[in-house]
C-alpha cells in the first residue's frame, strides 16, 4: 500500500522514515485482510491545507493540515507530517501524526510512534506503540453481551449441588 521512494532509501534519518512505512503498512494489512488490498481512495499531501468536513467511504491517507471534520467508513492513514485538529470518524484509524480533537473507530485505533493524540477517543480496540503520546480519555463501548442470567444460572446449579 505504500511505496518506497529512492530518496527515503537515501540520506539521514531516512531508515526511520522507511521502517515507519513498513509499520503503517503491516497496521493496515491486518486491518483490512492480506487479501482484501483496499485502495486508497483519497490523499491529502504534506503541503495541502484543508478546513472543512471531509466524506469518503473508502481508505484516507492524509500527511497535511485538515481544520474540521473527517469521516469515513474506510481506513483512516495519518503520516508522520499530518497535524488534524478535528472530529474524526472512521471504520479503523492508523496514525503516526498529530490529532487534536475528538476521535472515534467503529473497529481500531492504532498509533505508532511518534504519534500525538489529544481528545476524547472512543473504539473497541486501542492499540499504540511505546513512544506515543496520548493525552485525554478513552471510552470502550460496551459489546453486546449474552443475557447474564443464563451465564449464572450454571453457576447457581453448581453451588445447589455442592451444597446437597
Amino acid at each position: 500500500m505504500f511505496e518506497r521512494t529512492e530518496d527515503q532509501e537515501q540520506g539521514s534519518g531516512q531508515g526511520t522514515s522507511v521502517a515507519l512505512l513498513e509499520r503503517m503498512s503491516q497496521e493496515v494489512a491486518s486491518l483490512s485482510g492480506e487479501s482484501s488490498g483496499e485502495e486508497m481512495t483519497a490523499i491529502v499531501g504534506a503541503d495541502t491545507e484543508f478546513k472543512g468536513v471531509l466524506r469518503y467511504d473508502g481508505t484516507i491517507r492524509i500527511d497535511g493540515k485538515v481544520d474540521g471534520e473527517i469521516h469515513t467508513e474506510g481506513v483512516l492513514l495519518i503520516g508522520r507530517t499530518a497535524v488534524i485538529r478535528a472530529t474524526v470518524r472512521a471504520r479503523s484509524i492508523v496514525s503516526c501524526g498529530t490529532i487534536i480533537g475528538n476521535v472515534a473507530a467503529t473497529e481500531k485505533i492504532a498509533l505508532l510512534e511518534p504519534a500525538l493524540l489529544k481528545g476524547s477517543v472512543m473504539t473497541p480496540l486501542l492499540s499504540m506503540e511505546t513512544g506515543v503520546r496520548f493525552r485525554g480519555s478513552l471510552e470502550v463501548p460496551d459489546q453486546e453481551e449474552e443475557d447474564p442470567v443464563q451465564h449464572n444460572e450454571p453457576d447457581r446449579e453448581i453451588a445447589e449441588v455442592a451444597n446437597s
